[in-house]
């Protein structure tokens, strides 16, 4: 009868431990600290941070917009392959929108040592290999930047960003079900039908013609030139494209085709060694430079 009963009870643990691991949370926020100490192994050490931002988008979409689809992303890719994911982070560049109401714009300082400390912090608590996954398109300068001076000193962790590339077949059935749009960069047509199939009540498709998403090209004057002033003289109201007839069905059709592929993506980091090896190599040869073979 005792052999039964610790049978039992034997058994009792081991389906709340399978219960427990089948319910295990891939939001970070959402982890209790023990938790939080099997989802690390979980993930194979490795966890998504989806960086978005507070700005404009348009007179018809949320200020969060970008917040949304990072971290939707990064969800919905979770869900399918299991990776811790961090809160929503909006310390973003967004200096080109400062004219505009809503725009939260930190400091180019803050938002470098921010970024830095974070991920420091992640590696610290165990995750070595560490997602980005960004909806923010005045990030991408800034991002680029920050992943080489990665390589300014010894890091224990690697870096990935995750830059989708948008199925042509997928676009084009998008556009049919919805519109063509010529200047879809920002609020317009695609992102619309995202955000839409994110958070339908935020949308406001019927004040998308309140104003203009048409690019005004004031600096033409200047061929092979960049200057920082460049969105807003190609689009001062902060909103490029026509966002009035995006709809649901064509922002999930988007939105499933880039999870399936950051699915992919998320596995082929977890299974990677070349980054990690090579970048151990470099800085080790970084310490000596007279002795790198030549």
């Amino acid at each position: 009868m005792i052999i039964m009963k610790n049978l039992l009870v034997t058994f009792a643990l081991l389906a709340v431990t399978v219960l427990q691991a089948q319910e295990l949370s891939y939001k970070l926020e959402e982890l209790t600290a023990i938790d939080f100490v099997t989802a690390v192994e979980k993930s194979s050490k490795t966890a998504i941070l989806p960086i978005g931002v507070f700005e404009k988008h348009g007179p018809h979409m949320p200020l969060g917009t970008d917040l949304y689809t990072a971290r939707e992303m990064a969800l919905r890719a979770a869900e399918k392959e299991y990776t811790v994911v961090f809160p929503w982070y909006y310390f973003s560049q967004i200096n080109e929108a400062r004219h505009q109401p809503g725009t939260i714009a930190y400091s180019p300082e803050i938002i470098w040592k921010v970024l830095q400390e974070t991920l420091d912090e992640l590696n610290r608590n165990g995750f070595d290999k560490i997602i980005i996954v960004n909806g923010h398109g005045g990030n991408n300068a800034f991002l680029e930047y920050f992943g080489m001076a990665q390589l300014s000193e010894k890091r224990n962790y690697s870096l990935y960003w995750f830059r989708p590339a948008y199925d042509r077949e997928v676009i084009k059935k998008a556009v049919e079900m919805t519109q063509n749009d010529p200047y879809d960069q920002h609020a317009g047509n695609r992102e619309t039908s995202m955000v839409k199939a994110i958070v339908p009540d935020l949308v406001h498709t019927e004040r998308a013609g309140l104003q203009s998403g048409v690019d005004l090209d004031r600096i033409n004057n200047l061929k092979n030139v960049y200057t920082g002033i460049w969105w807003y003289a190609s689009y001062p109201n902060h909103y490029s494209g026509d966002g009035s007839k995006a709809n649901a069905e064509a922002g999930e059709l988007i939105l499933n085709s880039v999870v399936d592929q950051f699915v992919e993506t998320i596995r082929a980091i977890k299974a990677d060694n070349n980054v990690p090896e090579l970048q151990e190599r470099f800085f080790i040869e970084a310490e000596n430079p007279l002795e790198t073979e030549q």
